[in-house]
Parts: C-alpha cells; structure tokens; sequence
C-alpha cells in the first residue's frame, strides 16, 4: 500500500453506489440472461468530473522514443496492438507517472531500467480531469492537472504539477498525494489497476489464503484490519503507561502530604527567629562596649611605652664604647705604620744590595770560566808535549834497529796485500747480503699487508654478525615485545616513563619512539618510510621543555650521552595542521603522508614539521621515479621522492638505500629471522675461512722475519769482520808512515810546546788572582744583604702582634657599630610603635563610632549588656545551626509554601490525567468494541455482495458456481461448473481450461468492481487464454458493467482484434501498430 490511508466505510459505499445509481437507472439484475449489447444500448449519459485519465504522452520510455500522446474517452477505452508496440508500456507509464514505485509495476527493480538504452532521461505526462464540485484547488489548477515526471538515468525523478496553462504549481510529493488521495487513486490496488503480471499470478496460484488476501486488499479491508491492529496496541502502550503514572501519582501523593506536613509546622520557627533578633541587638551594643575597653587599654599601654627610656640609655652607652675602641685602634695603627715605612726603606736597600749582589757573582762566574779554561789548557799542553816526547823516543829506538827493520817491512807489506783482498771479498759478501734482505723485507711488508687486509675484513664480517645477531635476537625478544626493536633497553625505559607520569613529573606523557606509533597502510613501504624518517623512527615528541628535562634525566640511565633518542619539543594538539597549500600532489603515486597512519595528530604535526613528509612523493619503480622527478619538471610541492627500495631521488641526484630490509615497520617477523639466521651462518663461515687465512699468512711471515733476521745478523757479523780487517790495514799504514817522519822535526816541536806551557801557566796564575778578588767582593756583598734581611724579618715579626691586636680592635668597633646600629633601630622601632599604637587608636576610636552608628541602626536603645560577645555568638551560632537544621528538614518559609502549591497542583493535575486516561481508554474500548463489530459486518456484507455478482455474472455464461468465504481461516474458495457438466460436478479454478480460468477472473474482478469505488478501472490482456466464444462473453459483461457505471473510466488492453464491438461515442479504440526499434508507434483512434 502507499502512505494514503483510505477510510472506507459501509456509509460511504452505499453512498457512492446510489450514485451510480442515480447516473445509470439500469440495474445489473434486471436482465439476467446473456445478451449481445447493440449501439442503441449506450444511450448518452454524464461522465466523471475528477480523476479520469484524458491524456497520456510518453518519451524515451523504456524501448520506445516517443509513444503518444493518448488522448482518452471518459468511458470505456481499448488499447489494442501486437507485442512490442506499446500498450503495456503505457499501463507501466500510468503507474510511474502518477508517484508508483518501479516495483509496483512488476517491470522493473529500479526507475533507470525504464529509461532508454543510449538516452539519459525519460519523460511521463498525465493530464487528470478536475472539474465539478468535487474539485481539487479549483482557482489553482483549474478544469484539469497535468503530472510531469522525468526519470534520470541515474534511478532519480522530478516531478512537476502544473494548471490547466501550463504553469507550475508545485514540485513536492506530498501534493501529488494529496491530489491522488483526494481523487480516490490507488496505484497499488488490483481492483484499480491489473497488470498482466499481477493478473497472470492470480491465474496461476493456488492457494486459497492468496485469493482471500487479493479480495481483502481489493476491498481495502486489509488496510482497516492493519489501522485496527495498531489502535489496539496502541492502546496497550498507553494502558501500560497509565499503570505507570498511578504508580508515580502514589509517590506524588506522598511527596504532596510531606510538604504539606512542613507548611503547617512553621509557628515555632517564627518565635526561634524572633529570639535571634534580640540576640542580634545585644551582640551589637556587647562589641561597642569590648571595643571602648580595647580603646581605654590601648591609651594606657601609649603611655607607658612613652615613659620607657630604657633604649635610649643603651643607645648612649654604645657610642660611648665605640668612642673608646676607635682611640685604641688609632694609637695600633699609627706604630704599625711607622714599623712598615721602616719596612719599606730597608725593602728599597735590600732590592739595591740584591741587584749588585747579582752583579758580583755574575762576575764572579765569568772569571772562574776563563780560569778553568785556562787550566784546561794548559793540561791538554802538557799532554800533547808527554805523547811528543815518547813518539821521538820511539823513533831513536827504530833508528837503532834499521838493519834488521827491512825484513819486518817487507813482511807487513805481504800482509796488508792480503788483508785488502779480504776486504774486497768481505765488501762483495755484505751487498749481496743488504740485497738479500731487501728483498726478504718486501716479502715481509706484502706478507702484513696480506694479513692486515685479511683482519680489516674479518673485522668488518665480525662487525656485521655480532650487528644481526643483536638484530635477530631483538626480533626474538619482540615476538613478545614490540618495543624490543627499537633497542633493548626500550621496554624498561618506557616503563620508567610511565611511572614517572604516574607520580606526576610529567606535565604530558611524551609520545614515543615515533616509528612505535605509526602503522603503513602499504606493509610493502616499510623500506621507502624507514629510509625517509631514519633517526626519527626512534625519536620522542614533548609537549614542553620540562617534559624533555626530565626525559632526558630518565634516558641518561639507559643511554651514554651521545647515543640517545632524538627529542621533539612542539606543543602538543589534537587538530592536524592544515597542509591544503603545501601538499605534493600526483594523480598516481602518493605522498609519504598519505601512507602513513598514526595513533595521534601529534606524530603526524610532528613528522611535517621535522621531514616535511606531505612533501615527499612514493614511487615504488626507480624507473619511474627518475622520470617524474629528473626527466620532467617536478610535481609541484615535490622536493624529494623515494622509491619501494629505499631510494632517494632528487631532481639532480639520485641516492641508493644503504640497507634492503625494515628494521622496525617490518611485518613478517618469521622471515626476517630466518633470512637472519641464514644470513649468521654464511657470516661463520667467512669468519672461520678468514681465521685460517690469516694464520697461514701470520705463520709465513714469521718464517719470512726469522730468516731476514739470521741473514741481518750475518751481515752484522760480516760488517764487523770489514772493519776489523780496515783497522789492521790502517794501523800498518800508519806504522809505515812513522818511520818516514825525522826525529829533528819531532824535537824541535816539543821545543815549541814547552814555550807555549810556561806561557799558559802564568796565564792561570795572573787568572787565579782575579778569581780571588770577585770571591771576596761578592762574600762582602751578602753578608750586608743577609743583615739588612735580617732586620726586615725583625720587623714582621714585631708587626705581627700589632696586627693582631689592630684585628681585635676593629672587630671590637665593629660589633660596636652593629649594636649601635640594633640600639637605633630599637628606639626607632619603639617610636614607630608608639606612632602606630596611636594610629591604631585613632583607627579604632573611628571604628567604634561606626559600631555605635550601626548598633544604633539596629537598636537605637543601649542595652545593658551583661555578657560577653563570645557567649552570645555562641547562642547565636546555636540558634541558626537549629533554624539551619529546621530549614534544612522543612525549608524555608517562601519556598515551603511555593514547594506545596507546586506539589498540590502537580498532584491535582496528574490525578485528572490519569482519570482522563482511564476514560479515554474505556472509550476506546466501546468505540473498537463498535468498529469491531462494524468491520465484520462490513466485511460479511462485502463477501455477500460479491458473492452475488460473481453468481449473476456467472449466470449469464449459463456456468455455475459459488465462492466460499472463510474469514476465520482467512480463506476464499472459487467453485465454477462450466456448461454441459453435470448438476453438482462444480470443481474449483485449477480444474478449469485456460479461458475457463480468465473468464472466471474476470467475473471475480466484476463483482470486486462493482463493490468498490475507483475513479477509473485498468485491465492488462484480460483475454490472451480465451476462446472468441469466452472472450465475446466477456466483452459484454465489461461493456454491461461500463454502461451502468458511466461515470467511471475503464481501460482495457488487449492484443485481439475489436472488431466485433458496438460503434458508439462511449467506447474509444486506440490501435497501435507494430513499429520498428527505435521508431514512433502511431495511434490511430476510432
């Protein structure tokens, strides 16, 4: 059903059915037999006013380009045509056009499957007839309403209502519901409209529940039961919610008589108030008299402290004993400063005695060098002159043994021949050995070099196994714990953290590391991200700098200090910054930031600001990426680029990933293990291989160093046996050479060299002389400095005591001073806090003329007052505790009184909602009582009625029959005895032929129109399965009913010739042909 609810009643029938009446006096039973209808039958007579369809006109609708526009007869219509020419489009276009939905009409699942293949729109236009009293908007849309309905391709539709001119009205729904609830429309009632679909399901079911429901729908009873059913548990909420209310109306009730209770419990309240007041008197005339006795006791303390002269006296007697220590301290520092000029002169001499002191001795030094330089001499003479004299007797010696001299010559001649041969092969020997070890010490520098490069690489193999065996076993540990990949010490250093949040050191809880905090949404990016945020991914953010001081504490424990995390300070938010004008934007490839998902705003603020990741494109091909950002002019906003290796490409350089596999963003934990595992073992392996290679060549250089230093110690022993040889042939050179030397010659220098030695003695002697003299003056010399040091240590010693009793002294003037000072500030003090006693009188004298005026306003008579204002705060204090206490059980007066007008008339006015509920409910129970009772007998007299018109309309095919309603069952039953059989065969529908079976349809729906009111009646193909005698039948049944029912319109469509129907003005035949695809159908009418 659509959103209209038709109330139909069994007054409203009667009334409509006598007019029909009144149009057509021709009664349906007056002529029981079957007869052919002839032109003179369809006298003229009036037509409907409202609701008739007068044209239809369609465009792109379903296979056809354009289809009218139909011009109907306000009676009786045929719309006839072979198959594909149109006439069940245009039933379907009449559902659509007038609001249906697309599954009403069984043609379609959506409004786009009506539109035309290759078009984009479809276009409906139904003219409804609006005159008569009945009218709808008569000034407004005038004698007729045209529909406008455009289907577009995407399922949606407009509609447009407009006038009789043409003018738009209105484009809302709920006017064309209005219009079509106001002219009796049902689009979804059978009796109304039977499609061929609807009409072939009918003929085909079986099921006596669904021709029930099909008689119950066409009559709109289902409709009244559904309306009956909701009032029902309508009420049943309502009755529930009533239980509901006199169950609060108890606690009202009860709420009502307490609040009552307090209003009239409110006379001892005024006498406790009355009380207080008094109180409230006396305390003010009890605090003027405490504040005259705090006055009276202030002017004697005035006076007293003005009589004491105690500070006075002890300020005199300190400047006294500063007068005396300042004497004693002038006559210490007069002899102190005569001992120190004293001091200072003989400090001037003693600097003059240090200065010629420094003098002699540096003369003093200079002689002693040319004395011993002398000596020296004189000794070498004297050496040289003993050496002289034992070469002359050596050589008279070998003058007395010439004779036999010349064997011994020839002898040592013969020698030194063979020793310089055994120099020449020493010589040869030692180059061919310097050879030798040249070339073993190459051997041994490439041998190092060997091993040292085989170490470096061991070393960088050794360095990259113990790097992934800690990797492999941090991803052991972060199979447990995630935070393991970031270094061992991360889990406990994030625990330290958020104990520390949780003792309140932080202000906000930092945010870290950063690459524990985001997640890819492409797992196959982890290399490219890592490789772009590198350092960063163990990085920490902090809301401020007090959060990173006390951060960095913590990380101290764990880390050395060049080797801890990256810390952000930026203030913390939760609103992601606007990036609309900074974005790389491509329409292929996306930024680093669209890849990245983070668990807060905060590490995406974070990255923007630090990497500038909205700026950065990912393109996973390298081929790719050179050619977005080198070939052409980069995307704009785009400063960098990395690819799915890790790569980064800039628009004039191009950097390879130093590593392949993500360390921390990695999925497949397993894997990387694995390859890691693997990865260890081919390191062992290098590793055993490099140690035996470099044993190998450690011991080869050993060898090699072993004997390069046998051969150098040949070569030493070889250069030892060299300069041995060059020795024996030196000193027999020289032997030779002495000989050859006179004996004059050597006399005659020894001669020279003892002149030379007396010389160089006198020289000593005069040197000697001059040395004695310096040594006296400088002993003079520092015997006068040593006194006049002497006499200067006497005097520090003497102002040593002096300086301590001046120290004293000062001390003693200073302390003094200071309790001069504290004197000073005590008779000041004493004088301030007499000045002060006195302001504080003239202030409480002021004071008290301000309680006796405020004591006067409360009471303008004095009380005498008795006690103290302790006493009577107390009581006071006691008394508004009990009103306190009083108010606080009963409230207070105004609002007591407000409170029970408010109960009473809550109470009062729930109690007369709960009455006019139980009497609208008991109401409601009498009138669905009635309208029970009224809708069966509504029903009852519906089944009869049709009852009778399927007997009559069966009556005139000479056929039997009967329909059977049980409304308990909610069942009908249809019994058809077709001509020739015999009395009491009659068996139902499905033992029918098939135009047996749509003549008895057609006489059901005969007797549901006749029962119900519609202002025009639709049927699709009503005749396909019968024969020309059923079909000629029926045919007249439909024209009978149409004449007697001339203020309805009926449409019929049917694919059979109409030939044999009545000429007359009242029937309007609209034959279609058989176009082509995509071509026009005409229309021709007769």
């Amino acid at each position: 059903m659509s959103k209209r609810k038709c109330k139909m009643t069994s007054d409203e029938t009667a009334l409509k059915s006598r007019k029909v009446t009144d149009a057509c006096p021709e009664n349906a039973s007056s002529d029981p037999s079957h007869r052919i209808l002839s032109p003179n039958s369809f006298p003229y007579t009036a037509s409907g006013d409202i609701g008739i369809i007068e044209s239809i006109t369609l465009k792109n609708f379903m296979c056809h380009q354009s289809l009218g526009p139909f011009q109907f007869g306000p009676n009786v219509n045929f719309i006839v045509g072979n198959n594909g020419s149109g006439k069940s489009a245009i039933l379907t276009a009449l559902i659509v056009g007038l609001g249906g939905k697309a599954t009403v009409t069984n043609r379609g699942l959506s409004l786009k499957d009506f539109v035309k293949t290759n078009e984009n729109t479809a276009d409906i236009t139904v003219k409804l007839r609006n005159r008569g009293p009945d009218a709808y908007k008569k000034d407004v849309y005038g004698d007729s309403i045209f529909i406008e309905h455009r289907i577009s391709g995407d399922g949606s539709r407009t509609c447009k209502l407009k006038n009789k001119s043409g003018h738009l009205v209105s484009n809302k729904k709920e006017e064309l519901v209005s219009i079509l609830d106001h002219f009796n429309i049902q689009l979804d009632n059978p009796v109304s409209i039977l499609s061929q679909e609807m009409s072939k399901q009918f003929l085909h079911s079986k099921s006596e529940m669904d021709k029930y429901k099909f008689f119950m729908k066409a009559t709109l009873l289902e409709q009244m039961k559904r309306d009956y059913i909701y009032i029902k548990h309508t009420k049943t909420i309502t009755r529930q919610q009533v239980e509901r209310q006199e169950e609060c109306l108890k606690d009202l009730k009860q709420e009502f008589l307490q609040k009552k209770a307090r209003y009239e419990n409110f006379s001892s309240f005024s006498e406790m108030k009355e009380v207080l007041e008094k109180l409230k008197k006396k305390m003010a005339w009890c605090l003027v008299h405490e504040k005259e006795q705090l006055i009276e006791q202030l002017k004697e303390e005035i006076q007293k402290e003005e009589t004491n002269c105690k500070h006075q006296d002890g300020l005199h007697l300190c400047q006294t004993k500063i007068i005396q220590a300042e004497k004693k301290l002038q006559l210490s520092k007069s002899r102190t400063n005569s001992l120190r000029g004293e001091q200072e002169s003989l400090s001037e001499g003693m600097l003059k005695l240090k200065e010629q002191l420094k003098l002699i001795r540096k003369d003093h030094k200079e002689q002693e060098v040319v004395y011993f330089r002398a000596l020296n001499k004189l000794k070498q003479s004297e050496q040289d002159q003993s050496l002289l004299q034992e070469k002359i007797n050596k050589a008279k010696t070998s003058e007395n043994q010439k004779s036999g001299g010349e064997s011994a010559f020839t002898k040592q001649q013969k020698i030194l021949c063979a020793l310089k041969k055994q120099l020449t092969e020493l010589e040869n020997k030692c180059s061919q050995l310097n050879q030798d070890i040249k070339n073993k010490h190459q051997a041994v520098l490439k041998g190092k070099e060997e091993r040292d490069k085989l170490r470096l690489e061991e070393r960088n193999v050794q360095v990259s196994y113990e790097s992934k065996l800690k990797r492999k076993n941090q991803l052991l540990a972060s199979r447990s714990n995630k935070l393991k990949r970031f270094g061992d010490h991360m889990p406990d250093m994030m625990a330290v953290i958020n104990d520390a949040l949780a003792t309140g050191h932080f202000i906000k809880k930092p945010l870290g590391p950063i690459g524990a905090c985001i997640t890819l949404k492409d797992p196959t990016l982890a290399v490219a991200v890592e490789c772009c945020l590198r350092s960063f991914m163990k990085a920490f953010c902090c809301d401020n700098y007090k959060d990173e001081a006390v951060l960095q504490e913590l990380m101290s424990r764990y880390y050395p200090k060049g080797n801890r995390p990256q810390i952000i300070v930026s203030r913390f938010t939760e609103k992601l910054y606007n990036i609309h004008g900074r974005k790389a934007h491509h329409p292929e490839y996306p930024s680093m930031l669209d890849v990245i998902a983070a668990t807060s705003p905060v590490i995406i603020n974070c990255l923007i600001d630090m990497r500038g990741i909205e700026s950065i494109l990912i393109i996973k091909e390298k081929s790719k990426a050179r050619k977005v950002m080198q070939q052409a002019r980069p995307p704009k906003n785009c400063r960098e680029a990395f690819t799915a290796e890790g790569d980064q490409v800039y628009p004039n350089r191009y950097y390879t990933a130093d590593f392949n596999i993500a360390k921390y963003l990695g999925g497949d934990l397993e894997t990387e293990i694995r390859m890691l595992t693997a990865d260890l073992e081919n390191h062992q392996a290098q590793l055993s291989r490099f140690q035996v290679q470099v044993n190998s060549v450690s011991e080869d250089i050993i060898s090699m160093e072993t004997n390069l230093n046998n051969t150098i110690l040949i070569l030493k022993a070889t250069l030892s046996s060299v300069n041995q040889v060059k020795s024996s042939i030196t000193e027999l050179e020289t032997a030779s050479e002495e000989q050859i030397d006179g004996i004059n010659s050597l006399e005659e220098v020894a001669q020279e060299n003892q002149q030379k030695i007396d010389a160089e003695r006198q020289a000593v002697q005069e040197s000697k002389t001059e040395l004695d003299k310096f040594r006296e003056k400088a002993e003079e010399a520092e015997s006068k400095y040593s006194s006049v040091r002497e006499r200067i240590d006497q005097l520090i010693d003497d102002m040593e005591p002096l300086k301590e009793e001046q120290q004293k002294l000062e001390a003693e003037c200073a302390k003094y001073e200071r309790n001069f000072k504290i004197m000073e500030n005590k008779v000041k003090a004493h004088e301030d806090n007499i000045e002060a006693m006195k302001s504080g009188l003239a202030q409480r004298e002021e004071e008290l003329q301000e309680y006796v005026a405020k004591a006067t306003e409360i009471c303008p008579e004095r009380q005498q007052v008795t006690g103290s204002t302790k006493n009577i705060d107390t009581e006071i204090t006691r008394l508004k505790r009990k009103i306190k206490v009083y108010e606080s059980t009963y409230g207070e007066q105004e609002k007591v009184v407000r409170e029970y007008a408010e109960a009473f008339a809550l109470y009062k006015e729930k109690t007369n909602q709960v009455r006019d509920l139980r009497k609208f409910i008991t109401r409601l129970d009498n009138i669905m009582s009635d309208r029970q009772n009224r809708y069966k007998i509504l029903r009852r007299s519906l089944s009869v009625r049709c009852k009778l018109y399927f007997n009559n309309f069966l009556i005139k095919m000479n056929c039997g029959g009967s329909m059977i309603f049980d409304h308990s069952n909610e069942t009908l039953s249809i019994l058809v005895k077709p001509p020739g059989r015999t009395v009491g065969s009659a068996s139902d529908m499905r033992s029918l032929s098939g135009g047996e079976r749509s003549f008895s349809t057609v006489c059901f729906m005969l007797s549901l129109w006749e029962i119900t009111e519609s202002p025009f009646r639709c049927l699709d193909e009503f005749d396909v399965y019968m024969d020309m005698h059923n079909r000629r039948i029926c045919l007249d049944l439909l024209l009978e009913l149409s004449e007697r029912q001339c203020l309805r319109q009926f449409i019929f469509i049917t694919p059979l010739t109409t030939s044999n129907l009545p000429k007359t003005d009242l029937i309007k035949i609209h034959k279609l042909q058989n176009p082509e695809r995509g071509q026009s159908p005409t229309e021709e009418d007769i």
